[in-house]
């Protein structure tokens, strides 16, 4: 009689090679991720009399921002990884050798949008609020990407639903343990729980689009908060927490302050907004 095995196995694999051209699952997680975001965005915001294919416009200059947003905000909170004895500041560029922070991809992203949202004469309050829900289930894909890479996972655990993890990828000081917290499948679930929550409760009080992002903010950084110190991976401490935490923190807070300051204000649908002026 087998034995059923009582962990998550993790893949022995993260890349795939077609040819010369390398296939990682993190980016793969990563583009899936923002078509669904795209997709998701484009449906709801028609549905409120807004330009079909406007949401794809925006997304051309929000996604490179959010790149170079995430990449910077990597390297400031770990400037360890780049610079100093023994390190090659070059490798800050790397971009493709991994590391990327979400709180730049957001901010990065933001100001892509802002740009974009300027140009196409719409409202960056409705785009925003358009997005909210498939910027939380593109999160939620994106971990698929950690899974495949065997990092980011927490705490060790013999519970039944505990990740597998190969001695190579342990940290220091855990070698002795095979199953570890899937921090990745906490943040996948919780963040698809939200976004279906987001849009229950803006179908239910027709939140402007505005508000609806604030409820994004609030909704991710809530559920950020207490997976991050399940997390074990080596980064920066800012007192009893880690940076992530606090930053989890700060940004709960004004959102939340913000999302209260703002309970006053009823949803005005978005008439069509006009084509894009050509360029002369």
């Amino acid at each position: 009689m087998h034995s059923i095995a009582t962990f998550i196995p993790s893949p022995s694999n993260g890349v795939w090679h077609l040819g010369p051209l390398p296939l990682r699952a993190y980016a793969l997680g990563i583009i899936i991720g923002a078509m669904m975001a795209i997709w998701i965005g484009e449906r709801r915001f028609t549905a409120r009399g807004g330009r079909e294919g406007l949401i794809s416009d925006v997304a051309i200059w929000a996604i490179p921002f959010g790149i170079v947003g995430a990449r910077i905000y990597h390297v400031i909170t770990d400037p360890e990884l780049y610079f100093g004895d023994g390190r090659n500041v070059i490798d800050a560029v790397k971009i493709w050798q991994g590391g990327l922070g979400i709180w730049g991809a957001i901010a990065g992203g933001a100001v892509g949008a802002l740009i974009a949202c300027r140009r196409y004469g719409v409202s960056f309050s409705s785009v925003a609020g358009a997005l909210a829900p498939g910027l939380l289930v593109a999160q939620a894909i994106g971990r698929i990407g950690n899974y495949f890479n065997q990092e980011l996972f927490g705490k060790p655990t013999t519970k039944p639903w505990g990740l597998e993890i190969d001695a190579i990828n342990r940290p220091d000081g855990y070698a002795q343990f095979a199953t570890f917290h899937p921090t990745f499948l906490y943040e996948l679930l919780w963040n698809l729980a939200a976004a279906a929550l987001l849009i229950a409760i803006d179908r239910k009080f027709k939140l402007t689009g505005d508000r609806a992002f604030a409820l994004y903010v609030m909704l991710y950084t809530a559920g950020r908060f207490w997976i991050e110190q399940l997390r074990i991976d080596p980064v920066n401490d800012l007192g009893p927490f880690r940076l992530n935490v606090w930053t989890s923190i700060v940004l709960f807070v004004l959102a939340t302050a913000y999302f209260v300051a703002t309970r006053n204000r009823t949803r005005v649908d978005e008439p069509a907004t006009p084509e894009p002026a050509e360029s002369e």
